[in-house]
């Protein structure tokens, strides 16, 4: 997560808040920070060590000059080798959210310069330690200076967890049992869809070096080039066994996965956050309600931060209708799904990178503007801290709560979590999968679809 690195072409010039308008609110939701592989994907690369030493040592026994095979290759050791625990945050993720904590403050003094109080800024997680530790670590630097414990003028806070199995808030992706058939249903065709261009690869891959790559080392490969590079800064191994175009179809096939599971490929993947947005805007009503009511500070809440992982944070992006342009979030809005990321070269606005990154965020700022001005109260919305077009607001990132209200959220509101994740969906059964592309695009999206692959 870098705040300098540019989100896509749905970023804009932020609105001009007007200078008499005041912040009195604000909501948080966050992806955890980086973590280091999980226990599954440490087990994929120490399988990988093995496998690139069987691939030199076959290229030596058919006398394949050596310059011709990458330096790196026969001696590569997984850098986690040996660990058997994953996935917990690692330094430089607690860094990332330590700083978000700073600049959120610095952002927004007015909002934190009370005392802390839980009540006050609420801070929740889920309960995987990964997500509760970014919360700390935010929360350090939010209140950084503003304690007498340590060096740092540190001060304690609190971090609350819902139960796993009920968090319907933050993990509705564990909760939803809809979800979860889908998903198991769908994910042997999601892969079906990737395989032309992982073969292609492969066989394009193992052509420039003379070796012989599977389909399964070069999905190793690709996984290992994204942890070197956003772990361990190194972009001169596995990286570079791929093109610039094939990095490029590497991160669309990605995408795709993204967009049909978790995001606006169907629209179970989005409705069943519902909770989520419901809890943002009862957040704002209850602040409006204190304001109109001349509650003293202190007497009511500030901020909601909320800590979870890239399944909370893409699909409540989904449902504020963000990297879409207007006639698709107008399907969206009828529940229609959308037509695949397009390949490239084509460009797309759809990127799992960019929306969900580690330490990735959406902040919804509630303003307050002047009584004689009409509507009173409005709401920015911030992607990874920079403003970012809404559909519902007429591409702005700024509009009033009413269209706000009326226009991104009220859509939604048609399905209990229950109805839609517990209530026995036909529609969701799966169907036998067929092995034709043609058919398969078909089953996905309906036949109108096809043309995409």
């Amino acid at each position: 997560y870098s705040v300098s690195k540019d989100v896509t072409q749905n970023l804009i010039e932020g609105s001009n808040v007007p200078s008499e308008c005041t912040p009195i609110h604000l909501n948080l939701v966050a992806r955890h920070g980086t973590r280091s592989p999980t226990k599954k994907r440490l087990r994929e690369l120490e399988n990988l060590s093995g496998r690139l030493k069987e691939l030199v040592r076959d290229a030596e026994a058919r006398k394949l000059p050596s310059d011709k095979i990458p330096g790196w290759l026969g001696q590569w050791k997984s850098p986690w080798e040996g660990k058997v625990k994953g996935g917990e945050l690692i330094r430089q993720g607690e860094e990332e959210l330590y700083q978000l904590g700073i600049r959120v403050r610095e952002r927004f003094p007015s909002l934190f310069e009370e005392d802390y109080h839980p009540d006050v800024y609420t801070i929740r997680a889920t309960q995987i330690p990964r997500a509760s530790a970014s919360a700390v670590a935010f929360g350090m630097g939010l209140f950084s200076e503003k304690g007498n414990l340590g060096p740092g003028r540190n001060r304690a806070f609190a971090v609350t967890s819902e139960n796993r199995a009920s968090d319907t808030k933050l993990r509705f992706f564990e909760c939803c049992q809809n979800y979860k058939s889908y998903r198991k249903a769908k994910e042997p065709a999601v892969d079906k869809l990737k395989e032309p261009v992982l073969n292609k690869i492969t066989a394009s891959v193992a052509k420039r070096y003379d070796l012989k790559f599977t389909k399964q080392d070069i999905s190793s490969l690709w996984f290992l080039c994204k942890q070197e590079a956003s772990l361990l800064n190194v972009t001169n191994q596995s990286c570079e066994l791929f093109t610039p175009s094939e990095v490029a179809l590497l991160e669309w096939t990605d995408d795709l996965e993204v967009f049909l599971l978790k995001g606006y490929g169907n629209s179970l993947n989005y409705k069943m956050g519902v909770p989520l947005l419901e809890d943002v805007l009862h957040s704002m009503e209850e602040a409006i309600k204190a304001r109109e009511e001349k509650l003293p500070p202190g007497s009511y809440e500030k901020a909601r931060l909320r800590f979870a992982h890239a399944e909370t944070i893409v699909p409540f992006s989904c449902l504020l209708g963000l990297f879409l342009d207007g006639s698709e979030f107008e399907k969206i809005q009828k529940e229609k799904p959308l037509e695949l990321p397009p390949q490239p070269p084509k460009t797309r606005d759809f990127r799992g990178s960019t929306m969900a990154p580690f330490g990735g965020n959406n902040i919804l700022v509630l303003y307050s503007c002047p009584a004689e001005s009409s509507p009173k109260y409005f709401v920015q919305v911030l992607h990874n801290e920079h403003p970012i077009a809404v559909p519902g607001c007429d591409g702005k990132d700024f509009c009033s709560l009413e269209d706000f209200k009326a226009k991104v959220v009220t859509p939604h509101l048609k399905h209990a979590f229950d109805n839609l994740c517990n209530a026995d969906l036909n529609d969701l059964k799966q169907k036998p999968a067929s092995s034709k592309l043609s058919m398969l695009s078909s089953w996905l999206f309906g036949s109108s679809h096809g043309s995409e692959l």
